[in-house]
C-alpha cells in the first residue's frame, strides 16, 4: 500500500496545506504526457504570504531557507492535487526553479534554494534528487522572498 503524499509530510513534522488557486489568468499545474508542470509556488502560512520581502534587506538567510521550504510545500500540494495525493505516482522530481528576492550583494541564492531541495529529498528519497536553479531577483508576487516552480515525472496512472 503506498502512502500518501501528504501523510509523508505529516511524518517529517510538516503541514501540507490546500493547494493555492492561481492569482492570475494561468493555471497551477500542466500535465504533458509524463512530465507535470508545477507554476510557482510562493511561501504560505495559513493561506496567506509568508516571508514578504528580500534576502539581505529586511530577512535573514535563515528565514529564506524556510520561505523555501514552505514553497516547496505549496509545490507538493500542487502535486498532491494533480495526483489524487498518490506518492508512489511521482517518478521523480526533475527539476527545481528557486527565485530569491534579494539585494544586489546577496550571494546566497543556491543555499537558501536548498530548503526547498531538501523537503523533496525528504518527501521522495533519491527520486526527489533534482536539477536546479537558484536565481536572485528585485521583486516576486505578492512581495514574496522565495518562490518555487518544479517539473516533475510520473508514472503511468
Amino acid at each position: 500500500m503506498t502512502i500518501a503524499i501528504s501523510a509523508r509530510v505529516a511524518e517529517l513534522g510538516l503541514t501540507l496545506e490546500p493547494a493555492a488557486a492561481p492569482a492570475a489568468n494561468y493555471v497551477s499545474h500542466v500535465q504533458d504526457g509524463n512530465l507535470l508542470h508545477i507554476s510557482g509556488q510562493i511561501s504560505r502560512k495559513g493561506g496567506q504570504p509568508a516571508y514578504l520581502g528580500r534576502l539581505g534587506d529586511n530577512l535573514t538567510e535563515e528565514e529564506g531557507i524556510e520561505a523555501a521550504r514552505l514553497s516547496a510545500l505549496g509545490v507538493l500540494s500542487q502535486i498532491a492535487a494533480a495526483t489524487g495525493y498518490r506518492r508512489d505516482r511521482v517518478a521523480r522530481v526533475v527539476r527545481l526553479a528557486a527565485f530569491v528576492a534579494s539585494i544586489r550583494d546577496f550571494s546566497h541564492q543556491s543555499t537558501v534554494a536548498s530548503g526547498a531541495s531538501d523537503v523533496m529529498v525528504r518527501v521522495f528519497g533519491d527520486a526527489g534528487r533534482h536539477a536546479r536553479s537558484a536565481v536572485g531577483v528585485a521583486s516576486l508576487p505578492s512581495g514574496a522572498a522565495v518562490e518555487v516552480e518544479a517539473i516533475i515525472s510520473l508514472t503511468q496512472a
